[in-house]
């Protein structure tokens, strides 16, 4: 009763503690409107439910910027190419490939657009020049544009090529394949492999030609942006040191140094082989040789077989010999479609023979096959040191007429426009916000005014129920008392009535039954008027009766009733009727007549 009234008690101060909660709310909630009417702060901000999208405006030294929001000024920047691609059918050859400046097909912000190449299985290119060309001088090189794999992606690029200034960039009409460029960086794959391209090209000091650098790949591997169809930032950061940086969504995926990360390095080896340099005829590179002196033994015989019969092998009594392991199905019957003319002639399948099943064996009997002890096989001489081995020949070395030292690869060729220029198996590719400066703080700004209010929408729509529910409790914390009162509570008062009686009870029950087994006081009994006891020799079930006729017969002579409740406050006298019987309830005695 006293654990009920409690629990009570406890339910009572909680609700009370809710409606407490409740009305400091509401009343704190009106006197915010009251205040809200009365004064107005420009430190209050409005709570707003959608993220609200403006085109990206850069701030900082820019070469080069592109948001697609504006589709007049789009179509005064980018230029279709209408050049066709060299050594390759007229068919496939043009550049028919479809552009569109649309809305994404999901989760876009409202007024963002991009370029999407529309089509697949065909060439596509377009270009649109930089303000001014980027000169690599003693400023980095960060360029920076958004892709969105709408489709996904099978095979294909959709990557970005940094055209080199030149006369082969005057017209951006010819952009094809073979357009010089400085820089090509972004995604690609086909495929399991996946890459994400850095390659420029260097100018030989020597002789002026170009070769193509490739980056190592990244240790990771970058497939998440290939298959989720959600919008990735790529970054490509270049510094006049040398070292460089790539970026996926803000995170750096891969980085090193132009001198020593990439395929085939830039400077070429000091020494190669002499290429007019011969190996003698002489030359001996045989570590190991037969032994010359080495002679077959006479009792060699290299034309012995592997295996033959076994010779102390004897058929099974019960061999069936003429029986064969295979016969014609009897139960098989000729398709009625039979054609004897077209089929041939009909046979029945043939089954294993079910007389050999009970047998060791069926048809003709021969004896198992057993390895030859004479069998040696090809005799061969042992091999020995070879006595005129000179090692394995390479050819000497001499200083490589082509030897060149860059020390500085970040010093490449200017680059005036960038360009896509793509094949995919997949369309629905989308472009976005490209920007080129100097200044990384400058793209991230760009960044966070684009792609960054993308991802952010993109996180609130993915926000499940319980994130929800956290983020606004956060916002709201006096919440957490109200979910430990109203769920953590209930649930600590379940378990106290479930398991904390029942194991009270177990536990008293306990007790109760410990107290019959002992002579110890239990809790019931009145500890005020105890009084020593004495423990009696063991008495027979009959003399307990006696004394209890006695006791009857005694009370009666009085004119009284026995008074049991008093006997039942006094000492309890354990009364065992013999070793190993259960004690016996106590009563008081009185000493027995004769």
């Amino acid at each position: 009763m006293k654990k009920r009234q409690i629990s009570f008690c406890i339910i009572g101060i909680v609700f009370l503690c809710l409606v407490t909660i409740s009305r400091s709310e509401v009343e704190e909630k009106d006197n915010d409107d009251d205040d809200d009417v009365v004064v107005s702060t420009e430190e209050d901000e409005p709570v707003v439910e959608d993220i609200i999208y403006t085109s990206p405006t850069p701030s900082g030294n820019v070469y080069f910027t592109e948001h697609f929001d504006d589709i007049s000024q789009f179509n005064k920047k980018w230029i279709l190419s209408e050049a066709k691609k060299e050594d390759i059918d007229d068919d496939i050859a043009k550049y028919d490939g479809k552009w569109e400046v649309e809305a994404p097909e999901k989760n876009g912000l409202i007024g963002d657009l991009g370029l999407v190449l529309k089509s697949k299985a065909k060439h596509a290119a377009i270009s649109a020049r930089l303000d001014r060309p980027f000169k690599f001088s003693i400023k980095p090189f960060i360029v920076q544009y958004e892709v969105t794999l709408q489709e996904g992606q099978e095979c294909g690029g959709a990557y970005i090529k940094l055209l080199t200034h030149g006369k082969h960039t005057a017209d951006l009409r010819q952009f094809h394949d073979k357009t010089p460029y400085t820089i090509m960086f972004g995604p690609d794959k086909c495929g399991n492999d996946h890459k994400l391209h850095f390659i420029f090209r260097h100018k030989n000091p020597l002789n002026g030609t170009f070769s193509e650098k490739h980056c190592k790949k990244p240790k990771e591997r970058l497939e998440e942006p290939f298959k989720d169809k959600l919008p990735h930032l790529y970054t490509l950061i270049i510094r006049p040191d040398n070292t460089f940086a790539i970026k996926v969504d803000h995170k750096v995926v891969n980085e090193g140094n132009l001198l020593d990360d990439f395929t085939p390095p830039v400077n070429p080896p000091a020494e190669i082989d002499d290429p007019e340099d011969k190996k003698p005829e002489d030359w001996d590179e045989r570590e190991k040789i037969p032994d010359p002196e080495a002679r077959k033994p006479d009792d060699w015989d290299e034309d012995a077989p592997a295996m033959i019969p076994d010779p102390i092998a004897t058929k099974p009594d019960n061999w069936l010999e003429d029986e064969p392991e295979m016969i014609p199905d009897p139960n098989a019957e000729k398709p009625e479609d039979w054609d004897a003319d077209m089929d041939g002639d009909w046979e029945a399948p043939l089954i294993p023979n079910p007389r050999c099943e009970s047998a060791p064996g069926c048809g003709p009997w021969q004896p198992p096959q057993i390895n030859n002890p004479d069998h040696k096989g090809k005799w061969r001489a042992p091999l020995i040191d070879n006595p005129n081995y000179k090692g394995k020949w390479k050819p000497r070395r001499i200083p490589n007429p082509d030897f060149f030292e860059d020390r500085n690869p970040f010093k490449m060729t200017d680059i005036a426009a960038v360009g896509l220029e793509l094949w995919s198996m997949s369309n629905m590719i989308l472009f976005d916000n490209f920007i080129i400066t100097d200044d990384l703080s400058v793209s991230e700004t760009w960044a966070a005014e684009s792609f960054d209010l993308k991802r952010r929408k993109l996180d609130k729509e993915g926000e499940s129920l319980f994130s929800r529910l956290v983020a606004y409790t956060n916002e709201q914390p006096w919440l957490w008392a109200v979910y430990v009162i109203v769920i953590g509570l209930p649930i600590v008062l379940f378990l106290t009535f479930c398991c904390g009686s029942s194991s009270q009870e177990k536990e008293e029950q306990r007790r109760a039954a410990e107290a019959k087994k002992t002579d110890a006081v239990s809790p019931d009994d009145d500890i005020g008027e105890q009084k020593p006891t004495k423990v009696t020799k063991s008495k027979s079930q009959l003399e307990v009766q006696e004394e209890e006729e006695e006791e009857e017969a005694e009370a009666g002579a009085s004119g009284g009733d026995v008074d049991v409740n008093a006997d039942a406050s006094k000492p309890e006298e354990a009364v065992s009727d013999g070793a190993g019987d259960a004690p016996r309830s106590p009563k008081k005695h009185t000493p027995r007549k004769e």
